[in-house]
């Protein structure tokens, strides 16, 4: 009796390889995430800013704060105001109203570009509320915006607000 030979055919396994190995290299390429760029003050007295270029926001822990121009006079006038994060109705819409502002005063030729955002996240914020914060700084196309420590009296603001 003759024994036949098993001969297997291994093209098909080849090219499943490679369609895998294809599949994988594309998908690792279009899923690679995405950095903002954040720039950071230089050390030092940050009060340089003209107070009508100025809009600082506050960040706690479940609340949000901002004011224009300079921690003393928005105290004084009692002019540091919640919101939320909400692109329409929060910080989104305080964002383009001061935007809105700039471009009708005529004394910066920059306009809406020389809009100076002061992020200043307090002790209890979370890491997504500054998140938050920025991507409503992307969609808004804020051109300058820092993210800095709280002053003594923001930070007893904040936690005054609980």
């Amino acid at each position: 009796m003759l024994k036949h030979e098993l001969k297997i055919d291994m093209t098909p396994m080849v090219d499943l390889g490679f369609l895998l190995i294809s599949f994988f290299v594309i998908t690792a390429e279009l899923s690679k995430p995405r950095v903002a760029l954040l720039n950071m003050p230089k050390d030092g007295d940050s009060s340089n800013i003209a107070n009508s270029l100025a809009l600082t926001i506050l960040i706690g822990k479940d609340r949000l704060f901002y004011y224009h121009g300079d921690w003393p006079g928005a105290i004084k006038t009692n002019q540091v105001i919640e919101t939320s994060f909400s692109y329409s109705d929060g910080l989104g819409r305080v964002i383009r109203d001061k935007q809105k502002l700039l471009d009708k005063l005529k004394h910066d030729q920059d306009g809406r570009k020389g809009l100076m955002l002061l992020i200043k996240p307090g002790d209890e914020s979370t890491y997504e509320n500054v998140v938050n914060v920025l991507d409503e700084i992307i969609i808004n196309a804020v051109k300058k915006y820092a993210i800095v420590k709280p002053t003594t009296g923001e930070i007893q603001f904040i936690i005054s607000q609980k």
